[in-house]
């Protein structure tokens, strides 16, 4: 019981030092990929890249303290990162206090769903999403996430659209107006390091090293470069007002927003009293109205956003040493400027007037706080818990499909037992008690995972040795990661993803089923059709392979067989084989329930419409291992009128399960025990002569041949 508790106590059995000695250098190894990995999965998923690194001390030991994988790393994935992003866009702008809240809250819901699936041991649940549905998502994803890098690679910066590939349209349109060049150098050689190195062997940690490399090389260049400056410096009265609609916007739909809060408070206490219902309303009168407003205030905001981005300026020294800036088609050719192309930096918040950010270089990672978070659990809204909940779920599932993926193959290697249920309690506990620590949803990673296995490790210590790097990092380390570019960090992304595209899974599930084949592609093409709302090729995919699933329920394959070549019987209709005139041996595959009865009752009266010689029916139960009262039913009466109508029945190879219910119902005393045969030669036998008293049918499709026969004598 202590060992099913707490089952990281099983890796210390005979575990020696020479064991913790492999355990720690792979712990380390793996530290060195998470790193720059997990501030670039926490920059996806709409974060600080700091908070990538909170999402990398607790939940790889936790994971591992209590799961049942010993090699599986666990952290910030890129899929999952991606589905966080998408779920708290409608809720709050990407970065903002209320975002990273609500990310820590998913962490937290993630973590609930998956422990209550690990307790109540319904891991089984994650089967709901097929491989064909996981495949034409994950291709999707690969894409979205790969595509969604290139504003920072090419160094511009643009707002999202109501569709994704309407923002990546605004992403190239911006591209071509303007690219900052070093930026899209420093991103192109990080990507060239790290596919070079992997190329040559792939256990160097390429991925810091191109980290190290471009880091001194953004500090020696000066890759950032900004200032802050009054905004009567910029010599632009056009800039100047717009500036300040941009701010009047921000304001008023701030001050919108807060209004709309306390009315529609009000409005629930007024709903909560009968006496106060005439108040109602009028309350959802302004509601609306503020509704309007602020979203006429927030348009107005993104288009002056839009147009302060377009300006480029050139900027030169006063006489006093102060910057000055001018627009760039104002710059005539006997003013001495700094020769670079200032921007301003704008976000979501009103622009500082007396501290204007212009930027006249790249982006960086910037100021880590130093340290470790501060640990403690957000508060919980009931109504924001709700509107995460469907999200939660489809992560829960995902990320777990994820882990025990990586999990299952590396047992193959390992010769481990695995426990679904032990993992989902893993993860759940990782991602619950992450949160503790401002972690946002992780899961298992393929990539640092096989890092894992490839450096040796033996026990989950590795992953407990990973964490603890990645604390001495927070506490000693963040300096050094001040000028790490973020075109960089969009490049390790890039190169994180190409291993999820992974275009023979369509082929793959078309050769197995065509409509398997056909539900990939679709939930690939919705994904990236309705991205970003991701969610949604979930459910199409799901909801495709739900109603496949009940179509082959509804109409199971019924076959009449006949014998063959090598004198197995087989469907008549797939081996265009000939038919006995006067048997028809038929075999109903799947279970019989009130959603396909009456389709073998169908299938029936049309054996008896087309084939006017027909005298005996025998029914081939082998592939019907289930049966209730609807087919019960069905079936006593298919067999009243079928001797009502002189034809003969019998039954062969019926399961203990459905003759149990026979039983029960006294059925099987209806159909009668000489009329029952264990297998479909012994009911061929014994109805084949009595079938065919007084026929013309010159040799019996059914009978084995003389050969055969004579061999079995």
């Amino acid at each position: 019981m202590i060992v099913k508790v707490f089952p990281f106590l099983e890796w210390f059995k005979n575990y020696s030092f020479g064991y913790f000695r492999i355990d720690f250098v792979a712990g380390i190894t793996v530290a060195l990929v998470l790193i720059p990995q997990s501030m670039a999965y926490a920059q996806l998923a709409g974060l600080p890249p700091y908070y990538g690194l909170y999402a990398a001390f607790l939940p790889p030991m936790i994971a591992a303290l209590f799961g049942s994988s010993r090699q599986l790393a666990t952290g910030p994935v890129a899929v999952v990162s991606l589905m966080t992003a998408a779920s708290l866009e409608p809720l709050a702008p990407a970065g903002s206090q209320a975002f990273i809240m609500y990310a820590v809250m998913l962490a937290i819901t993630v973590g609930v769903f998956q422990l209550a699936l690990g307790v109540l041991k319904l891991g089984l649940i994650v089967n709901f999403l097929s491989h064909p549905v996981v495949n034409g998502f994950t291709n999707a994803a690969a894409i979205i996430i790969a595509s969604s890098q290139l504003s920072k690679l090419f160094g511009v910066y643009v707002d999202d659209a109501p569709h994704y590939y309407e923002t990546i349209i605004r992403v190239v349109q911006a591209a071509f107006d303007y690219t900052h060049l070093p930026t899209l150098l420093l991103g192109a050689l990080a990507i060239g390091i790290m596919y070079g190195l992997k190329r040559l062997n792939p256990k160097i940690p390429y991925v810091l090293i191109a980290v190290v490399i471009t880091t001194l090389i953004s500090w020696g260049i000066g890759f950032e470069h900004n200032t802050k400056i009054p905004m009567q410096n910029i010599d632009s009265k056009e800039v100047q007002e717009s500036v300040a609609l941009f701010n009047q916007a921000v304001s008023d739909s701030t001050k919108s927003g807060e209004t709309r809060t306390e009315l529609t408070s009000k409005l629930e206490k007024v709903r909560k009293d009968p006496a106060l219902a005439s108040e109602a309303l009028p309350l959802e009168y302004e509601l609306k109205k503020l509704a309007f407003n602020t979203d006429l205030y927030q348009l107005t905001a993104k288009n002056e956003r839009k147009r302060l981005r377009s300006f480029q300026f050139a900027g030169m020294e006063d006489s006093a040493g102060n910057m000055i800036f001018l627009p760039k088609e104002r710059v005539t050719p006997d003013v001495k400027t700094d020769g670079r192309v200032w921007r301003m930096k704008i976000g979501n918040s009103a622009i500082d007037t007396e501290k204007v950010v212009m930027t006249g270089g790249g982006a960086v990672v910037g100021v880590i706080p130093k340290g470790l978070p501060v640990f403690g659990i957000p508060e919980i809204n009931g109504a924001v818990f709700l509107q995460l909940l469907p999200y939660a779920i489809i992560i829960s599932l995902l990320g777990f499909m994820e882990a025990i993926a990586i999990a299952k193959a590396m047992a193959t290697k390992t010769g481990q037992r695995l426990d679904p249920n032990q993992e989902l309690i893993g993860q759940g506990l990782a991602n619950m008690l992450g949160a503790i620590g401002k972690s946002y949803p992780v899961s298992g990673s393929f990539s640092r995972s096989a890092v894992n296995l490839q450096s040796g490790a033996i026990s989950g210590l590795s992953s407990v040795i990973t964490s603890l790097a990645v604390v001495l990092t927070l506490l000693f380390f963040t300096q050094f990661l001040y000028h790490l570019p973020q075109t960089v960090l969009a490049g390790v992304i890039m190169m994180a993803v190409i291993g999820l595209v992974n275009v023979s899974g369509f082929v793959h599930a078309w050769r197995a089923q065509w409509y398997d084949g056909t539900i990939s592609v679709i939930t690939f093409i919705a994904t990236l059709a309705m991205a970003p709302h991701l969610e949604k090729g979930i459910y199409i995919g799901v909801f495709l392979s739900l109603g496949v699933f009940l179509y082959k329920c509804m109409r199971p394959r019924v076959a009449s067989l006949s014998r063959d070549e090598d004198d197995a019987l087989r469907d008549s209709a797939v081996c265009q084989l000939l038919k006995c005139e006067h048997i028809d041996l038929i075999r109903f595959d799947g279970p019989l329930f009130f959603a396909n009865a009456s389709y073998l009752e169908d299938e029936i009266n049309d054996r008896i419409i087309n084939r006017k010689k027909l005298r005996h029916f025998i029914i081939a139960a082998n592939g019907i291992n289930d049966m209730d009262a609807s087919g019960e039913e069905m079936l006593a009466l298919v067999l009243q009128r079928l001797r009502s109508a002189g034809y003969g029945v019998s039954f062969s190879g019926i399961n203990e399960s459905v003759l149990a219910v026979m039983k029960r119902t006294h059925l099987y005393e209806e159909i009668g025990n000489n009329n029952i045969f264990p297998t479909m030669e012994k009911a061929i036998s014994a109805v084949h002569a009595i079938a065919h008293k007084d026929s013309e049918e010159d040799s019996c499709p059914l009978l084995m041949t003389c050969r055969t026969t004579e061999a079995m004598n």
